[in-house]
């Protein structure tokens, strides 16, 4: 599709979306598909295109393009897809994050278990974000650096290249030989493309990091940045007190809680998950060097946050997953004494993972009400974290960067 068509494409789109493209956050199932995401909402956007374009009506019944919009959406689909038109590559080769640093820690985390090497090229200054000692002391990620001129030759290299760049506009790139992917920095988040049949096998990897570590780039900010690829960077953005929303929040959270805790915000239940497991992670090392660590997981809990567990510890020798059993003849309290006991016994370093909303298989424990997980081990053991190794909140992130 010629360029002036895109455009056309994308105008008609922002003429006529529905409102609830930009203010639900879980779409319709009884039209979703889900080993069909985002290609089957396409295929049939790109049948309104062919049929000369329809009403907000017609786009309000195109199938679902994910369930909830922390996956993906209809914006950040047609985004994707529209960056994947003006530079003659498949839809699911162009990948949106709200986050910068993820689909870079995306392509290390499959080349660390392929063992496969992974330089990463930059023409500008590192942005402050990008940590390389914690990337590699905590994350454990192997790369080499590599800082080349505008326009200089990137050499042949054996294994993946990442080329990370800053820009300013979403649209058509310059796409130098020998690059494997091309991660896009913006002020809304970053755009990967994925070069070449030889490096289709990462996308379903890197879709799995935007699923369960991150986000894609939120629908308002796709909004602009398809704004911005018909109008140019002129486009006016909604102005945001960062400062004062974030206090606001704050504020919230404390008082529905009733909490004197420090809170912390993230873009999504699984973000804040991986950011204070890394955190732990990076504590351990420096405050009980060389010990190994064990978070103790319960099987029945969220399937996100059990996935997400095992892809911290398959990617860290010194980490591993402990099952605390629950559910039918186990007890908590006497599952945690004794998986306690063993972890003392190793001398490894136990954190819990807790999901206080999630219930047990099967209903409850104790009578109509079930108590969660955190509440029962505070109650017996009466530890909230601290000097003892065993930590339930994430207390210890409140001075720990997280690369994300």
């Amino acid at each position: 599709m010629k360029e002036k068509e895109v455009l056309r494409s994308i105008q008609q789109v922002l003429a006529n979306m529905p409102g609830d493209w930009l203010k639900l956050t879980t779409h319709r199932l009884d039209i979703y598909d889900e080993s069909r995401a985002k290609t089957q909402f396409l295929a049939e956007f790109e049948r309104l295109l062919q049929g000369g374009g329809a009403g907000p009506d017609a786009y309000a019944t195109l199938p679902t393009a994910y369930d909830y919009i922390r996956l993906g959406h209809p914006l950040s689909s047609i985004l994707e897809w529209a960056i994947a038109q003006l530079n003659g590559v498949q839809a699911d080769h162009v990948i949106s994050f709200s986050s910068r640093m993820m689909p870079v820690l995306a392509v290390l985390r499959k080349n660390l278990l392929d063992k496969k090497q992974t330089r990463i090229v930059h023409t500008e200054e590192l942005p402050a974000h990008f940590d390389e000692a914690i990337l590699h002391s905590v994350y454990g990620y192997a790369f080499e650096l590599v800082r080349v001129k505008e326009g200089e030759v990137i050499p042949a290299f054996s294994g993946s290249t990442i080329l990370l760049s800053q820009q300013r506009l979403f649209g058509k790139i310059e796409w130098p030989a020998n690059v494997d992917f091309f991660v896009g920095t913006h002020a809304l988040g970053s755009v990967m493309l994925v070069h070449g049949y030889a490096n289709a096998a990462y996308i379903k990897e890197i879709q799995h990091v935007r699923r369960r570590e991150s986000i894609a780039m939120t629908p308002a900010d796709c909004l602009v940045a398809l704004q911005m690829m018909v109008d140019g960077p002129s486009v006016p953005q909604a102005k945001h007190d960062r400062v004062r929303d974030m206090a606001a929040v704050k504020a919230s959270i404390k008082q529905v809680t009733n909490s004197p805790t420090k809170s912390l915000v993230a873009s999504s239940g699984l973000s804040m998950q991986y950011a204070i497991m890394m955190g732990l992670v990076h504590d351990a090392q420096e405050v009980y060097k060389g010990k190994n660590i064990r978070f103790i997981v319960p099987p029945n809990c969220y399937g996100g946050t059990n996935d997400q567990a095992r892809r911290v510890a398959a990617c860290n020798a010194q980490v591993a997953i402990v099952d605390l059993l629950v559910d039918g003849d186990n007890e908590l309290v006497r599952s945690l004494e004794t998986i306690l006991e063993q972890v003392a016994k190793e001398d490894a370093i136990p954190y819990i993972i807790a999901d206080p909303d999630q219930p047990p298989r099967g209903g409850a424990r104790h009578g109509s009400t079930a108590r969660s997980t955190e509440q029962e081990a505070q109650d017996h053991f009466g530890f909230r974290g601290g000097g003892s190794g065993v930590h339930t909140g994430p207390d210890l992130l409140s001075e720990r960067p997280f690369l994300g």
